[in-house]
C-alpha cells in the first residue's frame, strides 16, 4: 500500500479545519455552559471557577485564582456567591489553621449532572463510532491542544505578555 505524502497546501488547509472546528466546538461548549449556568443561577466564571473547585478541590483561594485566571478580589465575590447558593464550602485548613480552603458541595452535582446529561449522552454515542485507538489519538490531541491554549492564556496573562 503506497502512502500519499499531502502537500504543504493540503496539509495547511487541514489544519486550518481542524482549528476552525476546535473554535466552533469551543463556541458551541460556551453556549451550552451559558445555558447549564442560567439554569442553576449562577454567572459563567462562577460556573467555571467550580469545576475548577471540582476537578482539584479542596484548594485554597489563591491556588484557584491562580488556575481561573482571576484577580483574589474578583474570586472573593465568586466564592461568596458559590457558598451563599450552597455549591461550595469554605474550611480552615487542618494543616494551617490560617489559611482556608475551598470545597465543593456534592449534595448539588446532580443538578449538574442532569443538565450536562444530554451532551454526555451524544459524546457518547459519537465515541461508539471510534476504535480504542482513535479514542487514544483524539485523547492525545484534546489533551496537548489544552494544554496549548492553558499555556496561552498564561503567557497574555503574564506582565506585559502579548505572546
Amino acid at each position: 500500500m503506497s502512502s500519499v505524502t499531502p502537500s504543504p497546501r493540503d496539509r495547511r488547509r487541514a489544519t486550518t479545519e481542524v482549528k476552525g472546528a476546535l473554535r466552533e466546538l469551543s463556541l458551541q461548549l460556551t453556549l451550552l455552559d451559558r445555558q447549564v449556568s442560567a439554569r442553576v443561577s449562577l454567572k459563567d466564571v462562577d460556573l467555571d471557577c467550580l469545576d475548577l473547585i471540582n476537578r482539584t478541590g479542596p484548594l485554597t483561594p489563591t491556588a484557584l485564582a491562580r488556575q481561573a485566571n482571576l484577580h483574589p478580589a474578583t474570586l472573593t465575590g465568586i466564592l461568596d456567591r458559590l457558598e451563599r447558593a450552597g455549591w461550595i464550602a469554605r474550611e480552615r485548613d487542618p494543616s494551617d489553621r490560617r489559611a482556608m480552603r475551598i470545597r465543593a458541595l456534592r449534595d448539588r452535582n446532580g443538578e449538574l449532572v442532569s443538565l450536562y446529561a444530554g451532551m454526555n449522552s451524544a459524546i457518547d454515542a459519537i465515541c461508539a463510532d471510534y476504535t480504542d485507538a482513535d479514542l487514544a489519538l483524539l485523547t492525545d490531541f484534546l489533551t496537548r491542544a489544552t494544554a496549548a491554549g492553558q499555556h496561552a492564556a498564561q503567557d497574555l496573562a503574564a506582565p506585559g505578555g502579548d505572546g
